[in-house]
């Protein structure tokens, strides 16, 4: 495979703006369609499947559709159709499927399994000509244009918002709509910040873990990929609740943390962390809130918020991989499509 333009990881993640404004503007009647006929189906619980970035953009789903539509949701394992070949009950199930390229042989083999066990389908996906959008009912797709990177950036954000406008429109969620129409003037200042500060911390750690809650824990597996995946460097993602179990007895002087704190319900989990890990040596920096310590454009909407987290964390990781001495846009081993069984 050819290496990616130098550079590109970086260039296709201040593309973020454009593309969001584009699914803004015309990806309106695929999603009120999509809501149409979800809403014609009247599911009783929600599964979401997808690999890698698309995984992640899958949980930022499952926590919108519990928290805004108050429907159960899960999270749904490709192995379960594509190598165990079992079939699951799904006559009163939504099947929503994420895909970048839309040609992975298991999210194929997952989507024709759910739809043959009676699951409304949805497939949103970058590529509209794809297997998984032909093996869909419905098809959303994500618009963000050709993405060269072997890293996901833009598409990543854009599936997340995608996933959001549906949960608008099901839920009828004016305010949450009038949020995701401000995220691209939000992800363009977004492009601006340097959180430098907090790369400065990972170039000789020996493990990076970022702690979030609610949606924002999908943006902390996210950018603890991109971590491993760009700057090969080990990294994890922990809710702010669960790093106060186990986990957090591997913290300590020699780990940075990374706090992504919305202005929702999670906030307070955020903050008692922070401070009580600052009491205990552990070197941190924390994104939104008053007590950020990395730039920030202010406190918004939860929801879009942390959709625009991504961008200052991409950049920051990308040239976090190049100080570390790697090529963010052409990661060893890896290619921009995998094809899992």
């Amino acid at each position: 495979m050819a290496a990616a333009a130098p550079g590109r990881m970086r260039a296709e993640a201040l593309e973020a703006a454009a593309a969001a404004r584009r699914l803004l503007d015309d990806g309106s009647g695929a999603i009120a369609a999509a809501a149409a006929a979800i809403r014609a189906r009247a599911p009783r619980v929600v599964v979401v499947c997808g690999r890698g970035s698309s995984d992640h953009a899958g949980l930022f789903l499952r926590y919108l559709v519990e928290t805004r539509l108050g429907l159960i949701a899960s999270l749904s394992a490709p192995s379960v159709h594509s190598s165990y070949r079992r079939a699951l009950a799904m006559d009163d199930a939504l099947f929503v499927v994420v895909s970048q390229s839309g040609r992975s042989p298991d999210l194929v083999a997952a989507t024709r399994s759910a739809r043959a066990a009676g699951a409304l389908t949805v497939a949103m996906v970058n590529e509209v000509d794809s297997p998984v959008a032909a093996a869909a009912g419905a098809v959303v797709p994500i618009l963000a244009g050709p993405e060269r990177s072997v890293a996901a950036t833009k598409s990543v954000v854009n599936s997340m918002l995608a996933g959001a406008l549906l949960v608008a429109a099901l839920g009828g969620d004016d305010a949450l709509l009038a949020a995701l129409h401000g995220l691209p003037e939000r992800l363009a200042a977004a492009g601006a910040l340097d959180w430098s500060a907090w790369a400065d911390r990972l170039v000789a750690a020996p493990v990076a873990c970022i702690a979030a809650r609610g949606p924002g824990l999908a943006v902390a597996l996210e950018l603890s990929l991109k971590l491993a995946e760009t700057a090969r460097l080990p990294a994890i993602a922990h809710s702010s609740a669960e790093l106060r179990h186990g986990p957090r007895a591997m913290l300590g002087a020699h780990t940075p943390v990374l706090a992504l704190r919305l202005p929702d319900a999670t906030a307070s989990s955020v903050d008692d962390l922070v401070v009580d890990l600052r009491a205990q040596g552990v070197p941190i920096d924390v994104a939104g809130g008053a007590a950020g310590t990395l730039p920030w454009i202010g406190d918004g909407d939860a929801i879009a918020d942390a959709i625009t987290m991504l961008v200052p964390g991409y950049l920051a990781i990308e040239r976090l991989a190049r100080r570390r001495g790697n090529d963010p846009d052409s990661p060893p081993f890896l290619s921009k499509v995998t094809e899992t069984l």
